[in-house]
């Protein structure tokens, strides 16, 4: 086996010039984004999602983007899982995108905030029926004896169900925005001198856009 110390890549890809990008992070992320779906990257909207306790404890996990507009951009969980609660506690958060295959990545920190039910229900009835019922069936984060509760959670679901096309949407269930007063899009550059521009929010809501030391 090789020494992961020696793993390494050198990236010759692109660049990232401050003169060219976006006069906005949305718009800059929707420029990459569509590169990432055009290049048929698996699951593009892929992203680390980062919390953390009010006592400083960070915990993170993969999740999907599901929306972004000019406010914030959007995922669906359950809101009694460990995240859920961490958000109610403690609303810092921060995403990151980490599209390899072309040597790019976006980092996102901000606040977040729970979206309208008449949204997360919305959101919820368009999701396949099986995903519906999945969400019903789990009691996410919580500790289960064995996976047999959730095939019989489905099974019960299924049948209750049976004739409908849709489900009611879970009270615990639902959608957050992530409002970001930093984005950073981070350029693979050989030997290491990588391309960072930041953007960071202003008071009066404009942007302001820097270019970082790799």
């Amino acid at each position: 086996m090789s020494n992961i110390a020696d793993l390494r890549e050198d990236y010759r890809k692109a660049q990232l010039e401050i003169e060219e990008v976006e006069s906005t992070p949305f718009q800059q992320f929707q420029h990459w984004f569509q590169m990432a779906r055009q290049s048929e990257l698996k699951e593009p909207n892929a992203m680390t999602l980062a919390t953390c306790t009010p006592d400083g404890k960070p915990s993170a996990r993969i999740v999907l983007l599901k929306g972004i507009d000019e406010k914030g951009f959007f995922f669906y969980t359950n809101y009694e899982s460990r995240k859920g609660q961490e958000l109610d506690k403690n609303p810092h958060a921060a995403l990151v995108f980490a599209w390899l295959e072309l040597e790019k990545q976006v980092r996102i920190e901000g606040i977040v905030e729970r979206i309208t039910a008449e949204q997360s229900t919305a959101y919820f009835q368009s999701r396949p029926k099986g995903s519906q019922i999945g969400a019903w069936a789990s009691p996410q984060s919580q500790v289960i004896e064995n996976r047999s509760l959730l095939e019989e959670n489905v099974q019960a679901l299924t049948a209750k169900y049976e004739a409908a096309e849709t489900l009611p949407r879970p009270a615990h269930w639902g959608g957050y925005r992530l409002r970001p007063t930093v984005v950073e899009f981070w350029q693979g550059r050989s030997s290491r001198l990588h391309d960072r521009i930041r953007y960071l929010l202003q008071e009066d809501n404009s942007w302001k856009i820097e270019r970082l030391a790799p």
